[in-house]
């Protein structure tokens, strides 16, 4: 508990939350960069490839990140060949996005200057305690997401 006297950060598990987020994101930083790429752009590339087509909003959800810099992003990524876009037939308002073949090879380019790093980063545990990492994860997530 944050607020007892006896409180440690290192005993806190946001603390190493934050701390792995920000050293991974430091890497990834730094290896994409070999690529021209950075984090939020591989952030959409990796939705698209695991979900398809997906809407603007969609994107937004899974990549954690406000409506207004996704929106951005996509439309950068658009100008650059990487996805493209096209107005929903269910909803006009409604903006979806697909990854193009350039987009696809930049992925097997990103695999390759990150997959050193994904490696690394789980040395040491095995398959059953990052499985177990997630699941627990993915409870205090859902435990936030109703607060």
């Amino acid at each position: 508990d944050p607020s007892s006297e006896d409180f440690r950060k290192e005993d806190f598990p946001f603390y190493w939350l934050a701390r792995v987020h920000g050293q991974y994101t430091q890497n990834m930083e730094r290896l994409l960069k070999k690529v021209d790429l950075d984090v939020a752009r591989w952030r959409v590339l990796w939705i698209l490839n695991q979900n398809g087509q997906s809407s603007i909003s969609e994107i937004s959800t899974h990549a954690i990140a406000k409506l207004s810099t996704i929106t951005k992003i996509v439309y950068r990524m658009k100008d650059d060949g990487l996805i493209d876009t096209a107005q929903s037939a269910e909803d006009g308002r409604v903006t979806q996005v697909c990854i193009t073949p350039q987009g696809l090879a930049m992925i097997e380019r990103m695999q390759g200057v990150t997959s050193e790093l994904f490696k690394r980063s789980f040395v040491g545990l095995t398959e059953s305690q990052v499985e177990r990492l997630n699941k627990t994860l993915e409870t205090v997530f859902h435990n936030l997401e109703s607060f």
